[in-house]
């Protein structure tokens, strides 16, 4: 029987610093070797059993799993509800580098990027509505580092540093987290500073001139503080070749230092203090044509036409995308790319324990800085020559937690607090081929009308949020326990808007009242429209959860869990649609709170001495004013803004099996089955094949002509009742195994092991209002790898999508109902050789 009482000592110690005491007897036979990274799920190890990783295979039992995800050091398998534990080792191992990495992992977490700002991490399909990003709504999945809040997604695109071990929770959090999530939470661990002196540095190397280099160095200052301080640094060159520019783009330019100090100056009591600082600059992040999909545009007006007709004005020119195949990476973008990127930020952690509880206060301070330069037409031609978004962050958050431990009540108590402001300055402007692009007759002729038309947009996002939030475990036998939670919110969003448009020759225009049709200043304010909002919203919320769990047996563990919960209101800070006189549509400055209803059963089961690990999840999430993300197809309008769907619906199951057959041989497969849908939006955003012509007539006399048939009418707005949400394939897997072999090498004795590991996704649908020409294929991915460890010396070559898979990450659809799809193809196969090594 392992003994709680010992787990819990050695994660303690490790948390806090301290060497790990000498576990129990009943304790010990868990803590065998683990081969690095073939559990890449839920897997653990000590230092010493690294150290006799060259041994003959024993008899022993599987690993525990020590995590925090209930805000004490607990047993994974412990934990009734659905978590996936990979730790850092197996991250480095199978190049999983960053949160939107691990869905190689994780088959029920989902993560798509088009640039740091524009990144979409869910669970289940629930989280963030999929598309353009808005700072108005609230994240539906959490990202902790080391109990810090980070709400802005763009830390995820980030490199792990020093990371010790990512937990992923799925479903509602929010009675045992400072901020609320309604999808789940990505709690991420990292490396603590020790008391005994450590090292390590790790190096690598591969193709498209791939150099990453990582450091650490632990130790005591004197006999009560210990210091820690990592770095990393990560360069490669981009996948996608510009021929415009003449060089390649999208690359990875990063780089990473956090450093830590503990003080303890009682065995009761430790302070850490953290500061991190991380840089991106890139030149990132440009799209290759992918496909051209008829709209219901004018014939003439529609993207083959459209080009033609720019070729035949400028003779000579001759335009053509380089390839219309995307595998063949190749661009022609003429805007200038950019990805910068900083975040960090300071932390103080204090630990202090009094008798059977224990008072945690996290402090926290963090900033992020964007500066993008983007090509929104996604062409080599002169349409939109610059969009730019540069953006401040500043976050500020308190927490305030107590947890007890007793013989039959546990509870955790918390107060959070948070204050952020954003301070975004936008900047879009039209290029010389925009007239003839956008515009008809004698006008499209005409490029001074439209070219260097700017609309430069200020806002700024003002959010506070506080939280009243518990849980309590009620062991009512030593089989059963209950466990209640509730929380009580309060949250306020006051934002500003203001979009000035000047035209060619710098001179501010206006569009109200409507100016008059047919004429330059008609032309210009179809492209960019004025406008100024002052969105103000705040609202109290109160959830609850409740999970009945029950020992079956002694490696037996059954779950039940209901949960109320919600994400709390939004306000459009894009800008908002107009109203038919041009004026604003200020019914739409803000969103109402979603309400969110989930039911979960699971079973966690372990045998064969532990060696064997089987958990199953059902779930279903009901959320009723789902906040949505709804894009305008035309440059006139507002890229995208927030609206709220009637109804949504996710539901599935999920299975995770591990298997440690022996010292010598490890193995894990996971699966997902996510059925994620809208079951009632009745006002959506129309696709592209229903988008572009002339709309039908507002009173309802009209019906809307055939998808995908230029010329035809298009719908005001489209019913998307019934069909899937963007972004979720419905079958995801991962899986992986590793084996070892003792071996000498150069008087080293260690092992040489060979490991696999893979991820499967079915096909998912590219655009908020899913569309036959945003349809991604379903992918496969397999990598390899293989090496020589002995104690702290570790050597391995390894290649990532063995298979050279092509494969699309994420499509778009241009702006203009063009019919223009583009696209970024996803990494080809990559190779390299790693080094690491501790001391």
């Amino acid at each position: 029987m392992i003994n709680p009482l010992s787990i819990s000592a050695l994660a303690l110690a490790a948390a806090q610093g301290q060497p790990a005491p000498a576990p129990a007897a009943d304790a010990a036979t868990s803590e065998a070797a683990t081969v690095a990274g073939a559990g890449a799920l839920a897997t653990t190890t000590t230092a010493a059993a690294q150290d006799t990783a060259a041994s003959e295979p024993t008899q022993s039992r599987g690993d525990v799993i020590i995590v925090t995800a209930r805000r004490r050091t607990e047993a994974a398998q412990a934990v009734p509800l659905a978590i996936s534990v990979i730790r850092g080792d197996s991250i480095e191992a199978t190049g999983n580098f960053n949160v939107v990495k691990l869905q190689q992992l994780a088959p029920t977490l989902q993560a798509y990027t088009t640039n740091p700002r524009n990144t979409s991490i869910n669970i289940r399909g629930l989280g963030v509505p999929y598309g353009l990003t808005s700072d108005g709504f609230e994240q539906g999945v959490g990202i902790y580092v080391d109990d810090v809040y980070n709400s802005r997604v763009a830390a995820a695109t980030f490199d792990f540093l020093d990371v010790a071990q990512v937990e992923v929770l799925r479903g509602p959090q929010g009675t045992l987290y400072g901020k609320n999530t309604t999808a789940g939470a990505i709690n991420i661990t990292t490396n603590q500073p020790t008391f005994d002196f450590e090292a390590g540095a790790e190096l690598t190397v591969g193709n498209l001139n791939l150099k990453q280099g990582k450091a650490f160095v632990s130790g005591p200052i004197t006999d009560k503080v210990a210091a820690r301080f990592a770095v990393a640094a990560t360069s490669r060159r981009g996948t996608i070749y510009n021929v415009t520019t003449d060089r390649w783009i999208n690359e990875q330019d990063n780089l990473g230092l956090r450093g830590q100090l503990l003080f303890k100056p009682t065995d009761d009591l430790s302070i850490t203090l953290a500061g991190d600082y991380s840089r991106q600059d890139p030149e990132c992040c440009g799209t290759v044509f992918v496909r051209v999909g008829t709209t219901q545009r004018a014939l003439n007006r529609q993207y083959d036409a459209l080009v033609a007709a720019v070729n035949a004005a400028n003779p000579g020119r001759n335009y053509a995308v380089p390839s219309r195949n995307p595998y063949d990476r190749l661009a022609d973008l003429d805007s200038p790319l950019n990805a910068g990127n900083k975040i960090g930020g300071l932390s103080a952690r204090v630990n202090w324990d009094l008798g059977p509880g224990r008072l945690t206060s996290i402090t926290a301070w963090r900033f992020w800085d964007w500066k993008p330069e983007n090509d929104r037409d996604f062409t080599g031609l002169s349409i939109v020559k610059a969009s730019n978004n540069p953006s401040q962050q500043d976050q500020y958050s308190q927490e305030f937690r107590y947890s007890y431990e007793g013989q039959k009540i546990d509870f955790v108590a918390g107060l959070f607090g948070f204050k952020q402001r954003i301070d975004t300055q936008g900047l879009e402007q039209q290029g010389s081929d925009a007239s003839r692009w956008s515009l008809t007759g004698a006008q499209a002729s005409n490029p001074a009308i439209l070219n260097n038309l700017t609309a430069n947009n200020t806002q700024f996002l003002k959010s506070t949020s506080a939280a009243l939030f518990g849980q309590l475990s009620w062991k009512v036998t030593d089989a059963l326990t209950i466990q209640p939670g509730a929380r009580i919110n309060y949250d306020k969003k006051t934002g500003f808007y203001e979009r000035v448009v000047t035209n060619g020759a710098g001179q501010v225009i206006s569009c109200s009242p409507a100016p008059a049709a047919g004429s330059v200043l008609a032309a210009q304010c179809g492209i960019y429209q004025p406008q100024r909002t002052e969105p103000s919203v705040s609202d109290w919320n109160f959830s609850y959860d409740l999970n009945v769990n029950y020992k079956v047996a002694r490696d037996v563990l059954a779950y039940a869990t209901y949960a109320k919960s919600f994400k709390t209101v939004g306000i459009n800070q894009n800008g908002l649609p107009l109203n038919a006189d041009n004026t604003p549509n200020l019914d739409a400055s803000t969103v109402d709170p979603e309400s969110v209803r989930h039911f979960e059963v699971g079973l966690k089961t372990q045998f064969l001495d532990r060696r064997a690990t089987f958990n199953v999840a059902a779930f279903r999430t009901e959320i009723k004013d789902f906040q949505a993300t709804v894009n305008g197809g035309q440059f006139g309008t507002v890229r995208g803004y927030l609206a709220n769907a009637e109804k949504v619906r996710t539901q599935g199951f999920e299975a995770d099996f591990k298997i440690r057959a022996n010292d010598r041989f490890t193995a894990y497969v996971n699966g997902a089955y996510t059925d994620a849908k809208y079951v009632k939006f009745t006002s959506a955003p129309c696709p592209p094949e229903l988008s572009g012509g002339t709309f039908v007539a507002a009173n309802g006399s009209q019906q809307p002509g055939p998808a995908g048939v230029p010329g035809s009418l298009s719908p005001r707005q489209c019913d998307i009742s019934g069909q899937q949400l963007p972004g979720v394939s419905k079958w995801a897997a991962s899986f992986g195994a590793e084996a070892n072999i003792p071996a000498n090498i150069l008087a080293k004795q260690g092992q040489a092991y060979v490991g696999v590991d893979g991820s499967y996704r079915s096909d998912w649908n590219s655009n908020a209002s899913p569309s036959i020409y945003t349809e991604v294929q379903g992918y496969a991915l397999v990598n390899f790898r293989a090496g020589f460890r002995s104690g702290g010396f570790d050597l391995f070559g390894w290649v990532r999508n063995a298979l050279d898979k092509d494969y699309i990450e994420t499509l778009q659809v241009a702006p203009g109902n063009t019919g223009l799809i583009a696209g970024t193809p996803g990494d080809p196969r990559t190779y390299g050789l790693t080094l690491k090594s501790r001391f």
